[in-house]
This record gives C-alpha cells, sequence and structure tokens, in this order.
C-alpha cells in the first residue's frame, strides 16, 4: 500500500512540472532572483551573427541594482547557449555608469558581443 501512495506522489508531482504550477511556486524556468527581485528579460540578437545582441529587462524600479545583475545574466544566457562562453565584450553594460546607461518604460537594456 506504501508503494502505491508514494508511486501516486511521485505521478502528481512529475505532472506538476509542466503544468505552470512550479512558476507559481518559484521553481524552475525563470526562478532566478537579484536583488530579492524576479526580471522579465530576453537577450535577441539577429540570426545572421548571434555574437552581438540585447539584453533588457525590467522592471528596473524593482531594484536598479537587480535589474543590472539580471541584464547581465540575460547576456552571459544568450553566449554560452549559442558560443559556449559567458565572455562577452560590453558596449552597454554592467560596468557603465549608472548615468549612461539605457532605461526606457521601465526596462533596462544592454548591448554586447560574446567573446569566442
Amino acid at each position: 500500500m506504501m508503494r502505491i501512495v508514494i508511486l501516486g506522489s511521485l505521478v502528481l508531482t512529475l505532472s506538476a512540472c509542466g503544468s505552470g504550477l512550479g512558476d507559481r511556486f518559484g521553481i524552475g524556468k525563470g526562478t532566478e532572483f537579484f536583488d530579492g527581485q524576479r526580471y522579465s528579460g530576453s537577450a535577441k540578437a539577429d540570426r545572421s551573427d548571434r555574437s552581438h545582441f540585447v539584453a533588457s529587462v525590467r522592471p528596473v524600479s524593482a531594484s536598479f541594482d537587480g535589474a543590472i545583475e539580471a541584464a547581465r545574466y540575460e547576456g552571459v544566457q544568450h553566449c554560452i547557449k549559442y558560443y559556449g562562453t559567458s565572455d562577452i565584450a560590453w558596449d552597454v553594460g554592467p560596468d557603465t555608469p549608472r548615468e549612461a546607461l539605457v532605461i526606457e518604460n521601465d526596462t533596462l537594456t544592454f548591448m554586447g558581443t560574446c567573446q569566442e
């Protein structure tokens, strides 16, 4: 009887993985927190040259420091995915003076190039 209960629990747990419950409870994809906040972010590049990318995160108003780290994370994830390295030459990035960072509509934007 105990095996049936354990097996049933395991099946229910695994079935919840693809149902969106993981996001609701902070489990799985998108659970990285920066300065205690969760950010919506992406890194995009032209298909012809994925080394040059633009990384954006929002909401900056949640935490400026957290947004900077979240944007860096998006860039690093992009470079690892396409080039297998986390080395980035930032045009506008985490080391850019705060007053020179690009912020529009509560969105922080970094630009960089993956280094092979």
